[in-house]
């Protein structure tokens, strides 16, 4: 889910800037050390919207740089389980698929996929029901559901999702659930 968020830090503008608009250094050094950054609780961190900073900012004896207390928007994205999203495979594997979410590869395990034995083509590279039919591609578009997220713990972002339930996968496969629900079955 996509978010803006608030958040504050003490911005540290090095002596090399003071010269400079302190605004503008202090939009950049933001932007420098949050853009692309994951954070535990707040997601991956898109873009810094907008600023509010202390122009008065304080100096350290010993240190040539001006300290200033800095409040800031983000846009954020941060999956959530149990969330719905579009996704593009992005690689195929013989245990899944990894799926494109925003900043983010989720895997899609082959156990995630159908209700059916899947075969996998290294060749190809490809990923097929065996009863139904249906093939995964590098560049499908998914709508999948998110069923696990670590996102900016020690351990490194992981994302889960499966395409197992309902209206879920290819737009295709959704359309022949919808038909085949329609009809009873």
């Amino acid at each position: 889910m996509f978010k803006i968020i608030t958040l504050e830090d003490v911005v540290r503008v090095p002596p090399n800037f003071l010269g400079m608009p302190v605004e503008k250094t202090v939009e950049r050094i933001l932007a420098d050390k949050y853009k692309g950054m994951v954070i535990e609780g707040i997601g991956y961190v898109i873009k810094v919207l907008n600023f509010k900073f202390d122009p008065n900012g304080k100096i350290v004896p010993g240190d040539g740089g001006s300290y200033h207390k800095t409040q800031f928007s983000v846009l954020s994205y941060l999956p959530e389980v149990q969330e719905v999203a579009l996704g593009k495979v992005a690689e195929i594997e013989d245990f899944g698929a990894f799926v494109k979410l925003g900043p983010f590869d989720a895997l899609l395990h082959v156990s995630q996929i159908t209700d059916d034995f899947i075969d996998y083509n290294k060749t190809q590279a490809t990923l097929t029901g065996r009863k139904t039919g249906r093939k995964l591609l590098r560049g499908d578009l998914l709508r999948v559901r998110i069923v696990a997220v670590s996102i900016g713990t020690s351990g490194g972002d992981k994302v889960g999702v499966t395409t197992r339930q309902p209206y879920l996968g290819k737009p295709e496969w959704i359309e022949e659930d919808l038909k085949r629900f329609s009809e009873g079955g």
